[in-house]
């Protein structure tokens, strides 16, 4: 008989089971004697079928689970152990498991042997209820500090699975937890028996892992108290308190996510990581250099360490240690670039490396901390590869160089020819897709290559397998041919599709080359476009004869008509649609149904703003890591990007709030809406924030307002905005709408309108005093009602500022340059000079002044590649739609920091000032 291994051959009979015969067959455990071989075999088949997901009828696994109690007789370890595995899962099915509680318990008593002792703890726990556990308490305590480390580990897990169940009990074995924490007992993870009446617990290797269940036990414990989650971290994480890496990782864990959730602890969590950099396990060393990486707004100085431990391991013989620093410096790199400069030699030495994981890993963290200048090289030496790696890992390298291309838009001629030549090679679809996703970017964010780009699409297109690309590309085709100087040359590649390709691929065609038509004022052009889509009227299919007659009418229509259906650049704001979408689906108010979902109450966005909204995603968004568990920390905003499109569905919203306020829906749609801004702490008895909202001819300021003070209520509430009067008065107070009554925690609102005395094109700023004004009132604690007497009171609050960010909103524009020529030709100009002494690098800089000034970086310019001088080129739209763009040169001195020139050219008169005052 032959046991060489074919696949042909493979039968898994032997695991096709019936869960009748196989409960039929349980007949078996009340035979005597026992047979302990036939037990097990039955005991697996039954294992089988649960974790299988098969489900016993209640009966059935009560039957099961008294039947398979009867097998406690006899002694057989490896019987016992089948046991105490099938009774855990029967366990949540069967009724009446109360029962056998005294028969496990047998097993926990002193003098058990271990093995027996561990898993009677395990099945114990499951087999108790919340009623029950202060009877098994004291066995618990006795285990958790039990000699032996694999009973303490059972005893802590199980306790792990009470807390839901019994947290105020579990909660009084602190003393036993910290004492398990404390102890040095090692145990490893195999469990060896002997031939003999004797069973022992053989380590494999020291690993201490009943610590890590004490330590993850005390974190469940007191993961409310956070002063007793910072004292847990201190006094666990001194030198040598720990033994277990694996406790170890969890305390960095913890400080990591103490040091995000609380500034004040930011400082001495960030010395612990600092210290655990240098533990003895490397395990602990990735830990801590992943966590420091990770955390929000970290600086270069914080994460100097860190990167210098990683690129200490990138030279470590081991490949697995490599790949695990590269993988974690690659991630870091999409944030801080220039922090992870210091480490590129060795980087660079990995280029060469056997294993192309690590090699792929090195060239794209290259490519993103590199400078303009290693570009040309770099991609010399991608191209060498490209053919000897996966799939998997030529969408890394694209994923980079599409960054790379809106990094560097004078360097996408090499990029391009590279991107173009990949396309030609052999490659599945996720590939193919990387490849024209870039290709798309150039053409999106690098004006200057959209015709070359175009042609290489169309090319391809000519032989393209995929659908859905050649569908994507002939709509791109579309929207970008007729804006070039020579669209005529892109028909004859659509019309090909039309002929050649299959129905859906026709169909996109059809409306491609409808774009050429409408708005065409070339009338051969639009007589050609007219008769190749009066040809698409013979086609097979349906949607094909539906699209060209549908265009063909439109083509008759006046240009505004017809460009409002074919060419209209605006589109949902995508992130609300799927939101109000599964808010819709998923009510739980049955009568939700009774309506079609309302798609006017999505904002529309422009093609601008989801422009300026995409680029910064594509920039700060970190490549994919080869489905890595993290990809960096949580970016802080960069710039005013992120906030064109969520800015438009702030205003969508609040619109459609204030039309059911008759007061505010008189003054039209909302122009712009701010981010919420404090004006109180969070401790105050009073925490009030702030919204502005823009309007054509007015402004309106939301306060939030929330009453802290327990047994009372506020009455009559509202707010007294003063503008300040250093000038001539620029804003006029209509009207103040007044919350009624605030109890205990309640929120409430207050309104606060202006006009503006300029009219509709005037961009006023101003300071508002503000002063809460409210009737306090005591609840009377025996009817719960408020009293009738009460005071009159007042509270002071931070001021708030109008300024000239808040009429504006970031846009992309292709070109720059154009821009600013044009706004200096027929706008006007504003200058400020000034000194950031705070600030500690140009990168830190560029981050904040583009926030400040609510505008979008261009060109690149937000990513800084020098360390003493840059210029930051920003550009973004007023709420009236004038254009504003802005040029940021900066210097910077260790002695004092970083010098600011703004200059500032707008369409309207009175806004520049107003926008290059904002950081004064």
């Amino acid at each position: 008989m032959s046991y060489a291994k074919k696949d042909e051959d493979a039968d898994h009979s032997g695991f096709k089971l019936d869960r009748t015969s196989v409960f039929q067959d349980a007949r078996l455990f009340n035979s005597s004697p026992i047979s302990p071989r036939r037990c097990r075999t039955l005991l697996t088949k039954l294992a089988v079928l649960l974790f299988t997901g098969e489900k016993f009828p209640t009966n059935e696994a009560t039957t099961l689970f008294f039947g398979i109690s009867k097998l406690f007789q006899n002694k057989d370890p490896s019987l016992r152990q089948m046991v105490y595995l099938i009774l855990k899962e029967l366990a949540h099915t069967a009724e009446d498991v109360i029962m056998s509680t005294s028969i496990i318990m047998k097993d926990m008593t002193v003098g058990s042997e271990i093995i027996y002792k561990a898993n009677s703890i395990r099945a114990l726990c499951r087999i108790i209820d919340a009623t029950t556990v202060q009877g098994i308490e004291r066995l618990i305590k006795t285990a958790i500090v039990d000699k032996s480390p694999a009973v303490s580990s059972a005893a802590l897990v199980s306790s792990y699975h009470l807390l839901p169940i019994a947290r105020d009990v579990v909660r009084r074995w602190q003393s036993e937890t910290q004492e398990a924490a404390s102890s040095s007992k090692s145990g490893g993870g195999f469990l060896s028996f002997s031939t003999g009446s004797q069973h022992s617990l053989a380590a494999a290797n020291t690993n201490y892992m009943n610590q890590y269940h004490a330590i993850g036990l005390l974190y469940q414990m007191r993961s409310h108290d956070r002063m007793a989650l910072v004292k847990m971290v201190q006094q666990y994480g001194a030198a040598g308190a720990v033994k277990s890496p694996a406790g170890v990782m969890m305390l960095v864990r913890l400080a990591a996510r103490l040091a995000e959730e609380d500034p004040s602890l930011r400082k001495p969590m960030m010395q612990m990581l600092d210290t655990w950099l240098r533990h003895k396990s490397e395990m602990v060393n990735f830990e801590a250099a992943k966590a420091i990486c990770n955390v929000p707004d970290v600086t270069d100085a914080e994460a100097a360490q860190a990167i210098h431990v990683l690129q200490s391991f990138l030279t470590s013989p081991r490949a697995v240690t490599k790949f695990a620093a590269i993988r974690i410096l690659h991630a870091f790199a999409s944030f801080k670039p220039q922090a992870v400069n210091s480490a590129n030699p060795d980087i660079e030495a990995l280029i060469s490396n056997s294993n192309r994981s690590i090699a792929t890993f090195a060239i794209t963290t290259l490519l993103k901390t590199g400078n303009e200048a290693s570009v040309d090289r770099l991609m010399k030496q991608i191209a060498g590869f490209m053919a000897e790696i996966t799939d998997e890992f030529k969408i890394t390298i694209v994923e980079a160089i599409r960054t790379l291309c809106m990094k560097f838009p004078s360097k996408q001629a090499g990029m391009l020819t590279f991107l173009s030549g990949i396309l030609r090679d052999e490659g599945g679809y996720e590939f193919k897709r990387a490849v024209v996703e870039s290709m798309f970017d150039l053409i999106k964010f690098v004006p200057g290559s959209k015709e070359e780009t175009l042609s290489h699409l169309c090319e391809f297109i000519e032989d393209c397998e995929f659908t859905k690309l050649a569908v994507r590309i002939l709509h791109l085709i579309g929207v970008e041919g007729p804006k070039t100087p020579q669209p005529t040359k892109y028909i004859r590649y659509i019309y090909n599709r039309v002929v050649l390709e299959n129905a859906l691929v026709r169909a996109a065609a059809v409306t491609a080359l409808a774009k050429f038509g409408v708005g065409q004022k070339d009338p051969e052009v639009k007589k050609s476009v007219k008769v190749l889509l009066t040809r698409c009227l013979d086609d097979t299919d349906d949607e094909v004869r539906d699209r060209a007659a549908l265009n063909l009418r439109l083509m008759e229509e006046e240009d505004d008509i017809a460009e409002r259906f074919v060419k209209n650049d605006s589109m949902f704001s995508l992130s609300t649609f799927e939101h109000k979408l599964v808010m819709y689906v998923t009510s739980d108010d049955k009568s939700v149904f009774s309506k079609a979902f309302d798609v006017s109450s999505v904002p529309v966005v422009s093609h601008e703003q989801a422009l300026a909204e995409e680029r910064t995603k594509k920039l700060t968004t970190a490549t994919p890591t080869l489905k890595a568990p993290s990809t960096g920390p949580t970016k802080p905003k960069a710039n005013g990007a992120a906030e064109g499109p969520s800015a438009a569905a702030a205003a969508q919203k609040y619109t459609e709030i204030f039309s059911r306020i008759p007061e505010l829906a008189a003054y039209g749609p909302v122009l712009k809406s701010s981010s919420v801004v404090e004006l109180t702490e969070s401790e105050t008895e009073y925490v009030v924030s702030a919204v502005k909202h823009i309007f054509k001819e007015h402004v309106v300021i939301q306060y939030d307002i929330k009453n802290t003070l327990d047994q009372t209520v506020i009455e009559n509430v509202t707010m007294l905005a003063a503008p300040s009067e250093d000038e001539e008065p620029t804003l006029e107070e209509e009207f103040i709408i007044p919350a009624t009554a605030l109890k205990t925690n309640e929120p409430g609102l207050v309104y606060v309108a202006f006009k503006k005395l300029g009219g509709e094109h005037s961009f006023p700023t101003t300071t508002f005093g503000n002063v809460l004004k409210f009737t306090s009132k005591e609840i009377d604690p025996t009817t719960g009602e408020a009293e009738e007497a009460g005071y009159d009171d007042e509270y002071e609050v931070e001021n708030l500022e109008l300024t000239g960010a808040d009429f504006v909103s970031p846009a992309f524009a292709g070109s720059f340059d154009h821009i600013w020529e044009g706004t200096g030709a027929n706008g006007e100009e504003a200058s400020e000079t000034l000194q950031l002494a705070n600030v500690k690098s140009l990168a830190d800089a560029t981050e904040q002044l583009a926030q400040t000034m609510s505008l979008q970086p261009l060109e690149g310019t937000d990513v800084v590649l020098s360390n003493t001088t840059h210029t930051l080129k920003l550009y973004g739209k007023s709420v009236t739609g004038g254009r504003v763009a802005a040029l940021v040169k900066m210097v910077f001195s260790a002695k004092s920091g970083v010098t600011v020139k703004v200059s500032v050219r707008t369409d309207e008169a009175g806004l520049s000032g107003a926008i290059a005052s904002v950081l004064s």
